[in-house]
């Protein structure tokens, strides 16, 4: 797409919210707990700030200020602000971490980024009296200026155990022209799709809902396949009869089905 000769800075706000779930069947009460201590310690706030920072630098940003925290009983968050370009130490506050991310063993950090931000946020879930348990994560990279953090959509997808994965996309404001004619969007895109590898693609059902005149994309995305290596925890499947498997593939199925459709699937005895 030809580059638009602006008057001024590109204030465009371009947002991407990346929302992913992995499904685990665990059967008793203990082995749920010890699934959802698992991927706390897979996706700790260390792990995240490193995948965060690379993000960063795949957008073309610059890091400037990190806050991470982990929780008790469990789940993370890890805040970034970053900039367009790199910024002059003397101009950064000595108040902040300004992107100090080299040491990342203390409990707290926090991270600025000029004009830009990105967070992420993780949501192990379970009931006591389901069998199947959840783990979410949220990503929002949000950007200001000619960046768009599009092109770190397909490293976010590999970054994860990805059984559901929706994607929102917007474009915010305006930038001018020379000319003073305003431009809403500074890129060419008719869905989230078109930036995710071909490869990727053919392992999900994927569904779009745009509003193309507000510049606002939405891209879900569902596993096709199921193996239920990936999906027991501490169990071999080939140790089960027939029977049980097929009955826990449609417990996982439905619990997939219910989060992708955003609707609970009600049963004639329920």
């Amino acid at each position: 797409m030809k580059k638009i000769a602006l008057y001024g800075f590109n204030n465009l706000t371009k947002t991407l919210s990346f929302n992913i779930y992995d499904i685990c069947y665990a059967k008793t009460r203990q082995e749920r707990k010890e699934y959802l201590k698992y991927v706390d310690e897979q996706y700790n706030s260390v792990r995240l700030t490193k995948i965060l920072t690379d993000v960063t630098t795949m957008i073309g940003a610059t890091v400037l200020n990190i806050a991470k925290q982990d929780y008790d009983p469990q789940g993370a968050s890890v805040t970034m602000l970053i900039s367009e370009e790199p910024v002059d130490d003397a101009l950064l506050d000595a108040t902040c971490n300004v992107a100090k991310i080299e040491d990342l063993s203390s409990q707290t950090i926090v991270a600025h980024l000029d004009k830009s931000h990105v967070t992420v946020h993780t949501y192990p879930e379970y009931h006591p009296d389901h069998e199947i348990s959840t783990f979410r994560v949220d990503i929002d990279v949000s950007t200001c200026g000619r960046i768009s953090p599009l092109k770190a959509l397909d490293y976010l997808i590999g970054s994860f155990d990805s059984d559901i994965i929706t994607i929102d996309y917007r474009v915010r404001g305006f930038t001018r022209a020379i000319d003073g004619t305003k431009h809403f969007i500074d890129h060419a895109i008719n869905s989230i799709q078109n930036f995710i590898d071909p490869q990727t693609l053919k392992k999900y059902e994927a569904i779009d809902v745009n509003v193309f005149q507000s510049n606002i994309f939405h891209t879900k995305l569902m596993i096709k396949e199921m193996d239920l290596n990936n999906y027991l925890f501490k169990k071999n499947p080939d140790d089960l009869p027939e029977s049980v498997k097929k009955e826990i593939k449609l417990a996982i199925k439905e619990e997939m089905t219910e989060i992708y459709s955003g609707t609970n699937i009600y049963h004639l005895d329920d």
